[in-house]
């Protein structure tokens, strides 16, 4: 286990997590003293850097699924046939979410809290309380990132996944919290006891532990799902990144129906 390993791995406990929550409560005390959200132009100079951030995620996934792949493949072929594997998982991936309409039920969480955020400038102080505190727990709960990140984090890797979206949130936090007060603050429980939750539950995967190339191809997967939210940060292109999850069952379903 590396360095970074250790530092963000004791145990058991799902430090990914931790830090996501501290982020949001750093960015909402934060916005609790602001009179105002940011500027738009303060905005996009953020998301700038929140794309940089996520290509130097996904890379590094992507880098460590195929260092992997390459050191426990027997030939040249083999890594070859890793790859393929990898782009089959997207695919197949991609036609089950779509079928289960992940990603459109997903849209339907995040239209409710669109419609929240809209009219929270005209409700009672105790409704911008309740809409701050569902807002926000939709938005940080229910993204691919999320799931990705804390299966990540309960595999051993270092959780770079939870990192960024623990970045993205603290900004996210710092802009809602002028509107709906300290409610944003208390999202942050129920993201503990999912988050914390699902990376435990990863944590049980030894079998993806225990064998590096299900691993590598976790890895090679995640690491091209994060890439793809980019397009959506920078907002060049809606990608429907929900309906991808699926991939990241199919891959090390299909290295294991290999191996074995």
């Amino acid at each position: 286990m590396t360095d970074w390993q250790q530092l963000f791995k004791i145990e058991w406990l799902p430090l990914g997590t931790f830090f996501n929550v501290i982020c949001i409560l750093i960015g909402g005390l934060a916005g609790l003293h602001l009179s105002r959200q940011l500027p738009d132009e303060t905005q996009r100079r953020i998301r700038r850097y929140l794309a940089g951030l996520t290509v130097v995620a996904g890379s590094y996934m992507m880098a460590q699924g195929l260092y992997g792949g390459w050191k426990e493949s027997a030939s040249f072929w083999m890594f070859l046939l890793l790859g393929l594997i990898a782009l089959l998982s997207v695919s197949f991936g991609n036609l089950i979410g779509t079928q289960l309409k992940l990603q459109e039920r997903l849209d339907q969480l995040g239209q409710e809290a669109k419609r929240r955020l809209a009219n929270s400038d005209d409700e009672h102080e105790d409704n911008r309380f309740s809409d701050g505190f569902v807002t926000c727990t939709v938005l940080f709960t229910v993204g691919p990132m999320s799931i990705l990140g804390c299966v990540e984090d309960g595999l051993g890797n270092v959780p770079s996944i939870l990192i960024l979206k623990s970045v993205m949130d603290g900004i996210a936090t710092l802009c809602f919290a002028p509107r709906f007060g300290a409610g944003v603050l208390l999202s942050a429980v129920p993201l503990l006891a999912y988050q914390g939750t699902v990376t435990l539950l990863a944590s049980n995967l030894v079998f993806m532990r225990d064998e590096p190339m299900m691993l590598a191809i976790f890895n090679l997967v995640g690491g091209m799902l994060v890439l793809t939210i980019v397009l959506v940060i920078m907002e060049i292109q809606k990608v429907p990144l929900a309906n991808y999850l699926p991939s990241l069952i199919i891959g090390p379903a299909l290295v294991w129906w290999w191996i074995f």
